[in-house]
């Protein structure tokens, strides 16, 4: 996911207290984070209640929202820390994956893991960070060279062992091939990956650790959501006028590897095309636009700490 011209417009003139463009983003987003949000709560209230608390989070953390960033990620992010926060005090258990594994939650599995990056010693950090700069910037190029030459079994290999979370043999069934050959694409992907690596500019600072590549691998590939879907590539397979292999490879990523924000995205897409209302827009314009203004009056509101 890449920042969006319209997005960082968006935020440069919220920085500045424009009441108009905060409304045009809860427009722009508030059908997405709602169909995610209401996968995961028990009532609509509940659904609407976390995307409220959402946008007022984003707010709260404004100063240190990076453009540089996909905006539609860091949204997520925090919807996906709300929901965690209510579904724990209400004692309600967290929906596991489509496999149905305890431990494969959709949450944890998928979210950006952003906060995850240790704060402890400053020059391990500054390495990790160096290193997950690189590695998004390898299989950025490892996906689109699986792309171009039309490599999509290879692709969604890879997908479901690293975004998915899941193992070979998991990967093998799914896909219906022979686990041998799901662990030989493996090992020649991260071989590949750690080719890039060694050949970046910062190869000295990036040590992509053998025991701990496919973690690394699968963390950063989270993150950054490289192989979640545009908007209008899930518009063009809604309407029906995606060609494959797009359209096979949309398919698997929406019901092999089970997206929760694809799949929320796309049941946004729905709804506007039924031109179904956006009654919660105005009721969460409503309720934040006077903390909006005192963001913008004093860069950061007293006595707030985070998302």
């Amino acid at each position: 996911m890449v920042p969006d011209g319209a997005d960082t417009f968006l935020v440069e003139q919220i920085r500045r207290g424009s009441e108009p463009a905060w409304r045009q983003l809860i427009a722009r987003y508030e059908g997405r984070l709602q169909a995610f949000a209401r996968a995961q709560t028990p009532t609509l209230a509940d659904a609407e209640d976390v995307v409220q608390d959402t946008f007022m989070g984003f707010l709260q953390s404004l100063d240190r929202y990076d453009p540089a960033r996909s905006l539609e990620t860091y949204l997520f992010t925090i919807l996906r820390y709300k929901l965690i926060d209510l579904l724990r005090r209400r004692k309600l258990p967290i929906i596991t994956s489509p496999a149905g594994d305890a431990e494969d939650d959709v949450l944890d599995r998928v979210a950006p893991a952003q906060a995850e990056t240790p704060s402890g010693h400053a020059v391990r950090a500054e390495a990790q960070r160096a290193l997950r700069d690189v590695l998004r910037d390898a299989l950025k190029t490892f996906i689109h060279e699986c792309r171009d030459r039309g490599a999509f079994d290879d692709l969604q290999v890879i997908e479901l062992l690293f975004f998915a979370g899941k193992r070979n043999l998991e990967a093998a069934d799914l896909l219906e091939m022979d686990q041998k050959a799901v662990a030989g694409i493996k090992f020649r992907a991260i071989q590949r990956l750690r080719g890039f690596v060694e050949q970046s500019a910062q190869a000295d600072r990036c040590d992509l650790d053998e025991e701990r590549a496919e973690v690394t691998v699968a963390k950063v590939w989270r993150e950054f959501r490289l192989t979640c879907l545009k908007r209008s590539t899930l518009g063009s397979y809604l309407l029906g006028i995606l060609d494959d292999p797009w359209r096979s490879y949309t398919q698997f990523h929406l019901d092999v590897v089970g997206c929760p924000m694809c799949l929320a995205n796309l049941q946004d897409l729905e709804q506007e095309q039924s031109q179904a209302a956006r009654p919660m827009t105005e009721s969460i314009f409503a309720s934040s636009v006077g903390f909006l203004s005192r963001v913008s009056a004093e860069g950061r509101p007293p006595g707030t700490t985070g998302v």
